[in-house]
């Protein structure tokens, strides 16, 4: 029980990385508050295997574009739990493929309010209750290799992260230790949506490991970056890819 007495936020905790993650915290004895945007469903399910163990969980539906549904989030945690000692800031997304010479600065302030600017706004606000903890940002292998094709807001938001993690580990350490994982090809939703099959089969093929992550992959990193274990770690930005970048 390496989280007895904490509580963390997992944004985007209804599905895939977010919701493996929700779990293997509260697996460790943390109270989680997880937050979702559209569908509650994947969310209250997380909720119900939570609780179903013994532990303590809240669905919480949050906009985190906006101010007022961070605010919204970040209060409804600290009335049902009392504070927040873990912040794992999971949600974001690719939106849609598109090359720069199509875009339009719409759909490059949506990508990058999406996964830069939402982040900025829960550590922001989650930082008036936390005198000591760890935060633990999703970046991704997009931010080390610019991303595949038509990915550039989002190659670009995630490298952002990256820089902000470094940069937060100084500002808030020793207190509060930061830092990100930076996932590659993981069997997600996302790459449902937005990856070829047949570029996550050449993956397979081309990857020292041989095989895709899991989300359970990435949720183990989650904890080891928010619990003790890696209590002289902050500011890096660890890989978790099947040994496909090597940085």
């Amino acid at each position: 029980m390496k989280l007895k007495g904490k509580t963390a936020i997992v944004t985007g905790g209804g599905r895939d990385i977010g919701a493996a993650a929700a779990l293997k915290l509260a697996s460790e004895g943390a109270d989680v508050a997880i937050s979702y945007f559209a569908s509650s469903t994947g969310a209250d399910d997380v909720v119900a295997k939570i609780e179903a163990n013994g532990g303590k969980a809240e669905a919480v539906q949050a906009d985190l574009s906006t101010q007022n549904g961070v605010d919204a989030l970040i209060a409804k945690t600290v009335e049902t739990f009392g504070g927040i000692d873990i912040l794992v800031n999971n949600a974001g997304g690719l939106v849609e493929r598109k090359k720069i010479a199509d875009m339009s600065l719409e759909h490059w302030h949506t990508v990058l309010n999406l996964n830069l600017t939402s982040t900025f706004m829960m550590i922001n606000a989650a930082l008036k209750h936390m005198k000591t903890g760890t935060i633990v940002n999703l970046a991704s292998q997009a931010g080390r290799d610019g991303g595949g094709p038509g990915a550039v807001p989002y190659a670009t938001s995630k490298g952002a992260v990256m820089t902000m993690t470094r940069g937060l580990a100084k500002e808030l350490g020793p207190e509060i230790r930061v830092n990100a994982l930076c996932p590659g090809m993981i069997d997600t939703d996302f790459h449902n949506v937005h990856t070829p099959d047949a570029g996550r089969r050449g993956f397979e093929a081309a990857a020292p490991l041989k095989r895709q992550g899991h989300v359970e992959d990435a949720a183990n990193l989650v904890l080891f970056l928010a619990c003790d274990d890696s209590a002289f770690i902050t500011g890096s930005n660890i890989d978790i890819n099947g040994g496909m970048l090597f940085s």
